[in-house]
Order: structure tokens, then sequence, then C-alpha cells
């Protein structure tokens, strides 16, 4: 999930499925096109800055937070996952928010629904929201509340300068909330510009299993 290097060498063959530099400018450019102008709502005069998920706009991002600037923006898409409680594999669509006001974190916001197999939406799913936090060491902390009733917070680190790589340190379920065990999460741009994420989680006989995975595009930002 690791960013593929471009092949910007005119005199060489482009490899099957392998964008040549060219390529990837001219596409990085549509994308941009797309999305340049697109941000979240304001609600208001508010006497300290909007949040906004477009680096183009609002506040500047804190210097603190270079490490993880290719996250902020609007992201769609779908993905695939496994209900811990019956077993079964379902697909899911989702949205995710990665905004800023300019202090030292980002906001993160994501909601899911599940989809049938022509994509139609069936029902809500899970939702979370939470910070990331970076340190001066380029440790990454993710502060997560879940909808379905737990708290998480992960550590982890850059693998590069487009993927990240988190583990739970500690979970924290509400007396109402449906179980869950820890985690690792790992996210990442992919060669076409679009954030892609997998997560695994411990289930109730203590073994890590695939949980989530999606890929998803950026619609603002």
């Amino acid at each position: 999930m690791t960013s593929a290097d471009a092949d910007g060498a005119d005199d060489q063959p482009t490899p099957a499925g392998r964008r040549s530099g060219d390529e990837a400018i001219t596409q990085a450019a549509e994308r941009a096109r797309e999305t340049a102008e697109r941000n979240l709502p304001e609600w208001g005069d508010l006497p300290l800055p909007h949040d906004t998920a477009n680096l183009r706009h609002g506040a500047d991002l804190h210097s603190g937070l270079l490490a993880l600037l290719p996250m902020v923006g609007i992201w769609q898409g779908e993905g695939e996952a496994n209900d811990p409680e019956t077993g079964e594999d379902y697909h899911f669509a989702q949205q995710i928010v990665v905004s800023h006001d300019g202090q030292n974190f980002l906001n993160w916001q994501a909601r899911s629904w599940v989809i049938d197999e022509d994509a139609h939406f069936v029902r809500p799913d899970l939702r979370e929201t939470g910070f990331w936090r970076i340190g001066d060491d380029d440790s990454i902390e993710l502060l997560l509340a879940h909808a379905e009733g737990s708290i998480e917070l992960f550590y982890g680190a850059p693998l590069t300068q487009t993927s990240w790589e988190l583990a739970t340190d500690v979970v924290i379920k509400a007396d109402s909330g449906r179980r869950t065990g820890g985690a690792k999460r790992l996210y990442g741009l992919v060669e076409d510009g679009d954030l892609a994420y997998v997560e695994e989680r411990v289930d109730a006989d203590g073994d890590l299993i695939p949980r989530l995975s999606a890929k998803l595009r950026r619609v603002a930002g």
C-alpha cells in the first residue's frame, strides 16, 4: 500500500499497469481540478478559524503536522468488512473527513454504511470521530471515539511520506458498548492518489484477524 515510484524516463517503455511520470502528473492535475475548490461548509461567522479540509483554503496547516499533510481532505469510497459478531463478510461505503483549524492536530470523522452487491444503501454501519496528533519524533497519536460504545488510543509512526501504521495502546468499552479488541491500522496513498487502508482487530480468541479494508477517492481538498 506504499506509493510506487513514478517512471519518468521518456526513453524507456512503461511497464504494464504502471504509469509514466507524465501520466502521474496529468492524472494528479485532473484530480486537483475536480477537488481544488471543494471544502467543508461554513456555518455563520466565528471568532476563530473555520475547519478546513482543503490545504488551499483556510488556516495554514500547523508545521507539526507536515508528516500527515497528504491525509487532509474529504474521501469517499467502498470497502470490505467482516462482522465480528456473525463472522460474515459484507460490503460498505464510507466517507472520511480529515480537517484542521491551524492548531497542532487533525480532526477525523469517519462514517460508513452497508451496501449490497449493486452498491445500493442497506443500513448505517460504523461511525467514529477523533484527533490525530504527531510528536517531535514523528510518533503518531490517534484518539478515537466510536458510536458503538468504545474509546481507543492508537500509537504509530509514518512508514513513508504517504503511509502510516498504528496499533492500539488502550481500548475502553462503555457498559452499553459492543465488545471490541485491540487493533492495527495501516493507511497509505496508493499510486492513483486514493487513500487505502486495512484494519486488523483482535477477536474473542485473541487472534488478530482482518476487520476492514477500503479504497477512498479524494472528493475535496
